[in-house]
């Protein structure tokens, strides 16, 4: 992978920082927010040459990220592309995010998605569309006949038909999709895995559906969401992911907590193992998920009832946060 440096912007010097963050797990100083987010601008402008670029994503994985260092990174990504603008609704939009796929289980994200959407929600779906040995969102979606968003007037036309919408990270923010493709090169994931699933790409509020995976990031996240994270970018929901999809666990529900302006509220207890599990698909590929999908919305399989309560707490705090933000409009 090479990296664009033609565009002249003056090179990054990195050697400093690296020297900082990379003396191992337990010698490595963290940086501050505000040099944080200059490493990473230049990350994302291709200021950075490929050596020291793979340095700083190399020493990052090591060492782990702050809650500073996450905002920080967080700043500049945000700074890096084209905000989409807030569309007309009763509800504030419902981002979420789909990196993962799954493996094993049949991945229900399309269904969180269509169910959000036909109660009149704008769902953003920002994510890959393709992954070798798992089950993207895309591929679901286009089983079921919709069209990957091109542009952000396809999102704005999407969300007119009470569509959910599914646009790549390299059609919405080039700049992070490309760190993000280092993990092609490098075989590791780095820093941008866990910022592209909380990112808020609209220019008002938004609620952000959220995952974690490995147990260190929840304490992290909730740092994160409790502190630094923005608050006029909107509240978040946080919880284990499902093969690290932002979707409940059709099998029983995982803990979700709301992030309303740095405050944290439980909405959902984790669930005990259950005895009879809900009916679901067969097989866990594309096709055979997105059938089984049409039969929930016609009504011949039921909704599993993780799926169908986050989907009613997801739609009370949009619609919360929308009349929040008129309030907030009218006042001012």
């Amino acid at each position: 992978m090479n990296i664009d440096h033609a565009h002249g912007n003056k090179a990054f010097r990195a050697a400093p920082f690296i020297k900082e963050i990379g003396r191992g797990s337990k010698g490595a100083r963290s940086m501050s927010r505000e040099d944080a987010r200059s490493v990473y601008a230049a990350m994302l402008d291709g200021r950075v040459s490929d050596l020291e670029l793979g340095a700083l994503v190399l020493a990052m994985r090591i060492k782990g990220e702050t809650v500073d260092e996450i905002a920080g990174f967080m700043d500049a990504a945000e700074q890096s592309f084209n905000k989409l603008p807030m569309p007309d609704s009763d509800y504030a939009p419902i981002v979420i995010p789909s990196y993962n796929g799954s493996r094993q289980m049949p991945n229900l994200t399309p269904l969180l998605a269509l169910l959000l959407a036909q109660r009149g929600a704008p769902v953003l779906i920002h994510g890959v569309s393709s992954d070798p040995g798992r089950v993207t969102t895309a591929e679901i979606l286009s089983e079921l006949g919709f069209a990957v968003a091109l542009t952000y007037g396809d999102v704005q036309r999407g969300f007119a038909r009470r569509e959910p919408v599914f646009i790549t990270i390299e059609a919405l923010a080039p700049k992070i999709a490309r760190l993000l493709a280092i993990r092609r090169v490098l075989g590791v994931r780095n820093s941008t895995h866990t910022l592209v699933k909380i990112l808020q790409p609209f220019a008002g509020a938004a609620l952000r559906l959220t995952s974690y995976t490995h147990p260190e990031y929840l304490d992290m996240l909730t740092a994160y969401f409790g502190s630094a994270a923005p608050a006029e970018r909107g509240d978040a929901f946080l919880m284990r992911g499902t093969e690290g999809e932002t979707v409940a666990n059709a099998k029983r529900a995982q803990q979700i907590s709301w992030f309303h302006e740095h405050q944290c509220t439980v909405l959902v207890q984790k669930q005990d193992p259950v005895d009879e599990l809900p009916p679901l698909p067969l097989q866990s590929d594309a096709a055979t998920t997105a059938a089984w999908i049409k039969a929930v919305l016609a009504g011949e399989q039921p909704v599993p009832a993780p799926i169908a309560e986050q989907v009613e707490h997801c739609l009370h705090v949009a619609r919360l946060l929308h009349a929040r933000q008129v309030s907030h409009g009218e006042a001012g």
